[in-house]
């Protein structure tokens, strides 16, 4: 939120200056994001009044001005701005000035003297439009200091205010902050009830209660709408960050700005009927006043007359009964809406609007009224006209029940002595009803507080008052130990530099998806969807790691870069209770940077399973299955120790084909809880005594895979076996048509003593039974 530093300071006015004000709100928990200057800084700048404009007798586009400047004589100004004209009253620089990237002078202009510059919003560092003069109102001041008249030494204070303070989006709540935290007068506009002139009323109903607990309008006839907004309100709207438009609109952005209850005035003219709030029927629409078409769905509020919706409840309203500046009478609207019935149904239309903002967050329902009566005083001061009696419409309100804060437990949680009449005090100055006992502090919260629940919220009410800065450092009293690590896990830090060590690059993508993502890579999958999404593409929980990784890919390609290897370790979400931690990887391009050392070639999918061998040093049994998301053929299941552990493989053609790529990356998702678990490092000797090694070559049908076999052998292996490895493969004259050869190396040894001729054939044979038995393997002829 943004506003005003001088307007706060009309409502409270601490001893405190700007720096020091941020530093206090920031240390009571409302961050102050930015401190920007309303102005830049300039001076010797004065409001004057052109009395003549001729034209220069030695160039066209100038003309010689006669400026009233507030002195006993005017002065000669030569001027190049084509609005220059007698009768304007504009800023004049004089003399000595000092402008943003100019010092003025008196100065010759093509053989006549001019004492100062005439000049424009540009040259003052200011918005608006640099084709001319500044103009300014016609009751401006001649000879007044510029910088006074528009109070320009102001500041602009930007808060970055948490979801819970919605209390704090308005000024009038940010003064009744900064008055409890630094103990200064608070004074807060006296709002008057508006004498009622007149009798006519628009009759309202809620139908969706539970939505809008309390509704109230009001009609004013005889509203001048062109009349002029004020420059105060225009200057204070401006400097919130909000364009003045048209005084009556104005007027409710004024209200939303200073009490924090979002308005709305409808054209009465156009609207028929009564109105009524409800909850939006299939297939009705709504153009709303920024010229959207909204197609509304039925769990939209909407504000309806008999011809259908007028308005968004809370959001926006229509175009069709907006105020414009042939308006005469108008209807005031103030409302309290269920913040769970406005929350993300402006994201849903890609909308982001102050009332959206508010009503999400809670608006404070004890104060519409209030509100009510604010916006009628101010239209009637401004823009005239006869105010009708309320019409209200009142169901069942939010209840502020009391909470018991015992001393004891603020003392023990807080860590520090806090006076317990201090924290009285500045709670009543927060608005709540405080009732002091003997040892404890029985508080209502106020009805705009609805972050104040529980002990726990009082608690932190009372540290923050107090100031977190002013908490004294303490060191802790229970004496520092390093916790245990266990050696069998691999640490997610190790692991990342690990890989890193391998030539890849780590990426963090959104745990947030496009449900369009997910069932692209697998059809079956049914991702959670979120309640309240940031937007529409990320409103689901990721199964897989793999759509940011793709992504990530796509980003890079759309830059030129050919060769990607990165990965991503964290969670992916199954379901409510399975969230399991993985690690993810991708590569895509030449296998090595461009080098001479080294022939060019694609990375493939024994790159990727060499790289987490040697990560885990794990030898993987990749077995040959089918995955939604991988090619057909190129594509593996990854088991370790007769656990399935993940997949690896080439991103299917389907998807690269949908995606743009030029070629297929080769991917990797695996359990890293699973896989982190390592085995402690032993000693063994060195055996003094020769290996025996025997190369052993089974038949077996084509399809068994490499790994089945091996692990078959190694079950059975007697402790002299050292390895066990394929090194060769074999298809062709004198193996079946569906059959294959593999070589397997044996390699035995003892540490004390020399294997003999029958120990090793023993062990031969155990494993020549084994995979006859587990594989239907026999030794090739």
């Amino acid at each position: 939120m943004q506003f005003s530093e001088a307007w706060l300071r009309s409502l409270v006015n601490p001893a405190l200056d700007t720096p020091q004000l941020a530093h206090a709100l920031t240390m009571a928990g409302l961050e102050v994001e930015a401190l920007t200057p309303a102005a830049p800084t300039f001076n010797n700048v004065v409001v004057a009044k052109i009395l003549t404009a001729a034209k220069h007798p030695d160039a066209d586009r100038l003309r010689v001005c006669q400026v009233d400047v507030g002195e006993a004589e005017p002065v000669t100004i030569v001027c190049g701005a084509p609005n220059a004209a007698a009768g304007l009253k504009v800023a004049c620089a004089r003399p000595g000035a000092k402008l943003p990237g100019i010092e003025i002078k008196v100065a010759k202009v093509r053989g006549i003297e001019s004492f100062g510059m005439l000049c424009s919003t540009r040259e003052l560092g200011l918005e608006g439009t640099a084709d001319g003069l500044m103009v300014l109102d016609a009751d401006a001041p001649v000879g007044k200091d510029f910088r006074a008249w528009l109070n320009l030494d102001d500041t602009l204070i930007t808060l970055k205010l948490t979801p819970n303070r919605a209390d704090c989006l308005s000024v009038q709540g940010l003064a009744r902050e900064v008055g409890a935290i630094t103990g200064a007068e608070v004074c807060l506009p006296q709002v008057q009830e508006a004498p009622v002139r007149i009798k006519d009323t628009l009759s309202v109903s809620v139908t969706a209660s539970e939505a809008c607990p309390r509704y109230l309008g009001r009609v004013v006839r005889g509203v001048n709408a062109q009349a002029a907004t004020p420059r105060w309100m225009a200057e204070r709207l401006e400097r919130s960050g909000i364009r003045p438009l048209l005084a009556p609109i104005d007027i409710t952005n004024y209200v939303l700005l200073e009490l924090g209850q979002p308005m709305h005035a409808f054209a009465l003219s156009r609207l028929h009927g009564g109105v009524e709030v409800r909850l939006a029927r299939p297939g009705e629409k709504l153009e709303l006043l920024n010229g959207q078409a909204a197609e509304l769905a039925p769990d939209m509020l909407v504000i309806a007359d008999s011809s259908g919706p007028v308005a968004l409840a809370g959001i926006m309203g229509g175009q069709a009964t907006s105020v414009e500046r042939v308006t005469v009478d108008v209807f005031l609207e103030a409302a309290f809406f269920a913040p769970t019935a406005i929350a993300g149904r402006a994201r849903r239309l890609g909308l982001s609007t102050d009332s959206s903002h508010r009503f999400e967050r809670g608006v404070d329902f004890g104060a519409t009224r209030q509100a009510m009566e604010r916006a009628t005083q101010l239209l009637l001061e401004i823009c005239g006209g006869q105010a009708g009696p309320i019409s209200e419409a009142v169901t069942s309100l939010p209840q502020r029940q009391p909470i018991t804060l015992r001393l004891a437990r603020l003392k023990r949680v807080a860590g520090i002595e806090l006076d317990a009449d201090q924290v009285a005090r500045s709670l009543a100055a927060l608005g709540a009803a405080v009732e002091r006992r003997a040892d404890s502090l029985v508080v209502t919260p106020p009805s705009f507080r609805f972050d104040l629940a529980i002990e726990e919220d009082l608690i932190e009410e009372a540290v923050r008052l107090f100031g977190y800065d002013n908490i004294p450092a303490q060191p802790p009293a229970a004496p520092s130990r390093m916790l245990p690590q266990d050696e069998r896990l691999v640490a997610d830090d190790t692991l990342r530099q690990m890989l890193v060590d391998l030539d890849y690059q780590e990426v963090i993508t959104y745990s947030f998806v496009d449900p369009a993502w997910e069932t692209a890579l697998d059809a079956g999958v049914r991702p959670l969807l979120l309640a309240n999404p940031l937007a529409t593409q990320l409103s689901a929980m990721r199964t897989t790691l793999w759509s940011g990784l793709i992504e990530t890919l796509r980003h890079n390609l759309n830059r030129q870069q050919e060769r990607v290897r990165i990965f991503e370790l964290g969670r992916v979400y199954l379901s409510d209770a399975e969230q399991p931690m993985k690690l993810g990887g991708l590569a895509y391009g030449d296998a090595l940077p461009e080098q001479w050392g080294a022939a060019s070639r694609r990375v493939d999918f024994f790159d990727l399973k060499g790289d987490l061998e040697r990560l885990f040093g794990h030898t993987f049994d990749a077995r040959s299955s089918a995955h939604p998301a991988l090619h057909p053929g190129q594509s593996a299941e990854l088991w370790v120790d007769g656990r399935a552990v993940g997949w690896i493989g080439a991103l299917h053609p389907r998807l690269v084909q949908a995606l743009g790529l030029p070629a297929a990356p080769v991917l990797f998702e695996l359990d890293s809880v699973l896989l982190a678990r390592r085995g402690l490092p032993h000693h063994a000797t060195l055996s003094r005594f020769p290996q025996v090694r025997r190369d052993l070559a089974f038949v077996l049908d084509s399809h068994t895979p490499a790994g089945e076999l091996l692990a078959a052998l190694h079950k059975v292996a007697p402790a002299q076996i050292r390895s066990i490895d394929v090194f060769d493969e074999y298809r062709g004259k004198g193996v079946a048509e569906n059959q294959k050869s593999l070589a397997i190396r044996v390699v035995m040894q003892d540490t004390e003593r020399t294997l003999t001729d029958q120990e090793v054939e023993d062990a031969v044979q155990k494993l020549i039974d084994s995979a006859r038995r587990q594989c239907n393997a026999s030794l090739r002829e």
